[in-house]
């Protein structure tokens, strides 16, 4: 019997403490002030990015049109690794390469065979942004067939997020500090904080033509100094925002 009643006092104990256990309390929700703030720079770029293509075409053979194709590649890899500084980052790579018989089809969709074509393309990647117009012109004059894509970027674009993060969190800072004076409220720690940087579009050019296009321009593969595709990077504008939000009591 007595060893039923303390069996008995046992459950009695276990049964309350789990009962404790799933008390729910709750505290009353805590006020806040948001502000949003921000902060933008504009700098020269001292990077710049060449999408150089070289396309080939033979209408009776694959090989040939590939050959023809290493052998510019190859010209235009060389003339451009000469003009790069890989101490300074530069440096040059085979974004795609593309090999392809095309086909025309008649009125009635009818489709017949044309030709192959065969497309090499290139990436430079250089700080030497004084140099970007005569790496075109050599390109081409080598037989470079489009200049598909020319983009102009900041190095150091992380530390110029950094430093426009700091100045908009000062803002925030102060803002905060104001509405809190004005509102008799006492501020009382971050509750929380959201970040972002971005470019604006004009450090990306769209920069398309053939090389026939440059006939005018550059008679001669010798003159392409003289001559060279006046390329202008201008400035970026890199911006910072910041969302914040501090508890008040």
């Amino acid at each position: 019997m007595k060893k039923l009643a303390a069996l008995l006092l046992l459950l009695g104990i276990t049964t309350g403490s789990i009962a404790c256990a799933a008390t729910v309390t709750t505290t009353p929700e805590r006020g806040y002030i948001s502000v949003n703030t921000t902060a933008n720079t504009e700098v020269a770029p001292d990077v710049a990015e060449i999408s150089i293509a070289v396309e080939t075409y033979d209408t009776k053979s694959m090989q040939k049109a590939t050959k023809e194709n290493k052998d510019i590649s190859d010209k235009v890899y060389a003339e451009l690794k000469s003009m790069i500084n890989p101490a300074n980052g530069d440096f040059i790579k085979t974004a795609d390469f593309n090999a392809t018989p095309l086909y025309t089809y008649s009125s009635n969709n009818k489709k017949s065979f044309d030709k192959y074509m065969v497309t090499n393309s290139i990436i430079v990647h250089t700080k030497s942004i004084d140099k970007v117009g005569t790496m075109i012109d050599k390109a081409i004059a080598l037989g470079a067939t489009n200049i598909n894509n020319l983009t102009f970027s900041v190095s150091n674009y992380e530390k110029q997020c950094n430093d426009l993060l700091s100045i908009a969190a000062k803002k925030a800072s102060t803002r905060v500090n104001i509405l809190a004076k004005a509102s008799n409220q006492t501020l009382a720690g971050i509750k929380s904080m959201d970040t972002s940087c971005s470019t604006n579009n004009a450090s990306r050019v769209q920069y398309r033509f053939l090389a026939k296009n440059m006939a005018a321009m550059d008679s001669a593969a010798g003159s392409a100094e003289q001559s060279s595709v006046p390329i202008q990077g201008g400035l970026i504008k890199i911006y910072a925002n910041l969302n914040a939000s501090y508890f008040v009591k």
